[in-house]
């Protein structure tokens, strides 16, 4: 399995400007509150802490940064959904990612991280019609996977996959059993390399 490079924490932001500068790669992991998106981060960098894990959904409230060098780095967003926190707090978290994503030149992908046993929720397919939309790279993992049984799991990929169709790739995924961490590894250094859609754009 190849190694995720060292990297380390760089910033929280609970402002926009508070943002690391806009250049070189990033790649931000998303998902419901409740999805195991910040364990799955971990897994796939091979960092027990980089991201904190909580039972208590809702646990991620900034955009916290993570460099592995001066021009590539991870991005953690706030949990969208469920999080049992204060409207005022969500539509803070909303107007932060909407920044995030619709201005953020250096965006080269997203990872979505759907529960595989409840994948495909209303607020999970405005997710994707929105990064879809800004011509955003995305990637998805279904976490938990271990939780199905082999034939449930294969069912829950091929009918996401033909529900997303080009849109987004798709993958199960589990950092308790190891299923898929591999593959998503690859998948975000292979984003991280890659030069931004929006930076493309601009060039052409």
């Amino acid at each position: 399995m190849p190694q995720f490079p060292p990297l380390e924490f760089l910033t929280s932001s609970w402002q926009p400007h508070q943002f690391p500068p806009d250049q070189g790669v990033e790649v931000a992991f998303a998902g419901r509150s409740n999805a195991g998106k910040s364990t799955a981060l971990n897994s796939i960098t091979g960092r027990k802490a980089l991201a904190r894990t909580s039972k208590t959904p809702g646990r991620t409230q900034l955009i916290n940064f993570f460099a592995l060098n001066e021009h590539q780095r991870l991005a953690d967003l706030p949990g969208y959904g469920y999080a049992k926190v204060p409207e005022k707090m969500r539509d803070h978290w909303r107007q932060l990612m909407t920044r995030y994503v619709e201005t953020r030149a250096s965006l080269g992908g997203l990872v979505i991280v759907m529960d595989s046993r409840r994948p495909l929720t209303d607020i999970d397919r405005q997710m994707l019609e929105w990064t879809g939309a800004q011509n955003l790279h995305t990637h998805i993992l279904l976490t938990k996977a271990d939780k199905l049984s082999k034939g449930e799991a294969a069912m829950t990929l091929k009918k996401v996959r033909a529900d997303v169709g080009e849109a987004a790739g798709a993958q199960l995924f589990s950092a308790v059993s190891g299923i898929g961490v591999e593959e998503a590894r690859k998948e975000v250094l292979r984003m991280l390399a890659s030069t931004p859609a929006r930076v493309t754009a601009e060039g052409s």
